[in-house]
């Protein structure tokens, strides 16, 4: 969603506030590909401090559908974001790191409100999603959700190291 700024921007030390939806249905990113389930609108509140630079405040809630990390169920992960931004408004000599990212957030006098959130649903990705703490997974041979029950393969795991005297026994039950 783009946030038309043109008459914030046009009167030093205005401040509006607004409820704001966002176009985002899914999160895209080098993991795959994740359907938003629930969205809130966006509460914003953005200042025009004395036409120097945009403080852009803001809070809302979306639950995305994240694979479980053991057995691939999907599973409902809330985001509380909260949004804390500095715009500059005016280029100067001493712009850092930080403010030249704020820059990329506007699109001439509009703000692009999809790709801050997005960034802050980036930066509150969690490490680990499990279905539940004690998750079974699934089997290793034949793709089972171990949840849902036992599957029917053989449950002792060899160590691959000692193939070749697994080998030696199996010669002899042949005999």
């Amino acid at each position: 969603m783009k946030v038309d700024l043109t008459d914030l921007v046009a009167s030093e030390n205005r401040e509006i506030e607004r409820k704001v939806p966002i176009d985002l249905t899914s999160f895209h990113s080098k993991l795959g590909n994740f359907p938003i389930i629930k969205k809130d609108e966006v509460e914003l509140r953005i200042q025009n401090e004395e036409n120097k630079r945009l403080l852009i405040h803001g809070n809302m809630e979306l639950t995305i559908a994240v694979p479980c990390d053991r057995c691939l169920e999907d599973v409902p992960v809330a985001f509380h974001l909260d949004i804390d931004k500095e715009i500059p408004l005016q280029e100067s000599l001493e712009t850092g790191e930080e403010e030249m990212e704020g820059r990329d957030y506007m699109l001439g006098f509009h703000l692009d409100l999809d790709r801050i959130i997005y960034d802050e649903v980036l930066v509150n990705w969690p490490m680990k999603v499990l279905c539940e703490e004690d998750c079974a997974g699934i089997c290793r041979k034949c793709g089972k959700n171990l949840n849902h029950g036992a599957c029917s393969c053989e449950k002792t795991e060899l160590d691959p190291r000692m193939a070749v005297i697994q080998n030696v026994f199996n010669k002899f039950k042949e005999v």
